[in-house]
């Protein structure tokens, strides 16, 4: 049987996006008839659909993120087998909706307790990007997108991490841009969450770099570092990046160019 042709990175999102009803108007008939014409495609947004609604029923339950992120782990392993047998872009579909439902969790008002926090935004950089990468504003050290008018740095010329892709999400009812950079094959995601500061582990532990004042913890296999930017929450957040990396460049100022 003939496989059905690679998706690209907006496609993928809008299977998602048609999973979890937040595709808008004007894409949902195109999307609905490509997924109705294939069999696999129409199991694999199925079984995403069942995930959004174990989040939904399961919201008000303060355990629920746990139980939830087991549930989509085994969604994800039985579907994989699945996709590894399409080509393209088609095996991180199984992945993608998946993850799609993670981030339902991180987004429906009182799926964490006193949330939103830096331990749920710095779960955002686990997430796949779903827009390409911002450019670079004009050759400066800040990159063309920003949070409340707080701009994401540019490392490309000092650090050789190079933008990856990007993605918005709501946290309790406030905005979450991540914007992801790459490495020799390592991904880092840094997100910045308007409005006031969020809550930091207790346990988090303090350093003072370049005048910066950084809170740094380990969660879910990651290392995450937190700080503040004209007064909005930054995380950045990496799996197998040490430490002293991620607080360089959460601290680095761009000779100026980096406004705090």
């Amino acid at each position: 049987m003939e496989s059905t042709p690679s998706l690209n990175e907006r496609e993928l999102a809008d299977l998602a996006a048609l999973a979890d009803g937040s595709l808008a108007p004007e894409r949902r008939a195109e999307v609905e008839a490509r997924v109705e014409a294939d069999p696999e495609l129409r199991a694999l947004v199925e079984e995403q659909r069942r995930a959004v609604d174990l989040v939904r029923t399961a919201a008000a339950d303060a355990r629920a993120p746990l139980a939830l992120r087991e549930r989509i782990e085994a969604a994800r392993e039985r579907l994989a087998p699945r996709a590894r047998r399409r080509r393209g872009l088609m095996g991180g579909l199984a992945a993608a909706l998946a993850v799609a439902a993670l981030a339902l969790v991180l987004a429906l008002p009182g799926g964490t307790p006193g949330g939103p926090t830096v331990v749920q935004a710095a779960g955002l950089a686990a997430l796949p990007p779903t827009t390409p990468p911002p450019a670079r504003s004009d050759g400066s050290k800040l990159l063309d997108t920003a949070v409340d008018g707080v701009a994401y740095p540019y490392w490309g010329d000092s650090f050789a991490w190079e933008t990856s892709g990007a993605r918005r999400d709501r946290l309790d009812g406030r905005d979450a841009a991540t914007v992801f950079y790459d490495k020799n094959g390592t991904r880092i995601g840094y997100t910045i969450v308007s409005g006031r500061a969020l809550k930091t582990p207790a346990s988090a532990r303090t350093t003072v770099l370049n005048g910066v004042t950084l809170r740094s913890f380990t969660h879910d296999g990651r290392t995450v570092v937190t700080w503040l930017r004209a007064g909005h929450t930054c995380v950045l957040a990496g799996a197998n990046v040490p430490l002293p990396v991620l607080l360089r460049l959460a601290a680095w100022k761009g000779k100026g160019g980096v406004p705090f």
